[in-house]
């Protein structure tokens, strides 16, 4: 485990860039990158990092991983850190896939709670409810089957239910900004443009541009009044 050891290379004024440089400096490998987040596999291969430069959900991921590991059918969580301006770093054991199938089924007996995912059901409404009251762009349960995923041991277990209502929070940073700034102090969304839209294709040339500037508008807006 000692090849894993990450503490020691980061600080708390690091932005997640420096983060995901200093990993991938003492060989941590990519393993996958999409909208949210970019994920990193240790030296090991035994833990998976994820960094995502902005995500308002990745707090009650972390929340659920804790409340709900005595089920054994989440990861196991190693550590959960927001990073400097607002990012997210979650260290996990990494996990491989399964098949489309075997994950929707699974995603329909936690719908169901059926008996086998009763406690995980119940810890995953608690998680949810709390999200919606507390965050004010709040999405619904993310029922992919690609969340649904192997641990090293064999069990089923399931990741990233919740999230962020991107395309409406972002249609508002471009809508009405002075209501982002309002929903989001500064330090906590410093890199919400920095998105990688992997699965998305990018943002739209100067869109991102246009959004940081508005913000930052905004911004003194709000420290003028």
């Amino acid at each position: 485990m000692d090849a894993d050891r990450y503490d020691q290379l980061l600080d708390a004024a690091m932005p997640w860039t420096e983060v995901v440089s200093a990993l991938r400096a003492h060989g941590w490998t990519s393993c996958g990158t999409g909208d949210w987040a970019t994920a990193l596999r240790s030296p090991s291969g035994d833990l998976a990092a994820r960094i995502s430069p902005f995500d308002p959900a990745g707090p009650y991921s972390a929340m659920l991983y804790r409340e709900a590991a005595h089920t054994r059918q989440v990861p196991a969580l190693v550590e959960h850190r927001v990073l400097s301006g607002g990012a997210d770093l979650t260290v996990m054991e990494y996990l491989s896939p399964v098949t489309e199938a075997e994950g929707a089924a699974f995603q329909q007996a936690i719908a169901r709670r059926d008996p086998s995912v009763a406690a995980l059901a119940d810890h995953i409404a608690a998680v949810h409810t709390r999200g919606a009251r507390e965050q004010p762009w709040w999405g619904p349960l993310d029922d992919n089957p690609a969340n649904v995923m192997r641990g090293p041991d064999g069990r089923l277990v399931v990741a990233d239910l919740f999230y962020a209502d991107g395309p409406s929070l972002y249609a508002t940073v471009r809508s009405d900004p002075d209501r982002i700034v309002r929903d989001y102090p500064e330090h906590l969304r410093r890199h919400m443009t920095e998105l990688p839209l992997a699965s998305s294709g990018g943002w739209a040339e100067g869109d991102a541009e246009r959004m940081r500037a508005a913000l930052a508008a905004a911004d003194e807006r709000l420290a003028a009044r």
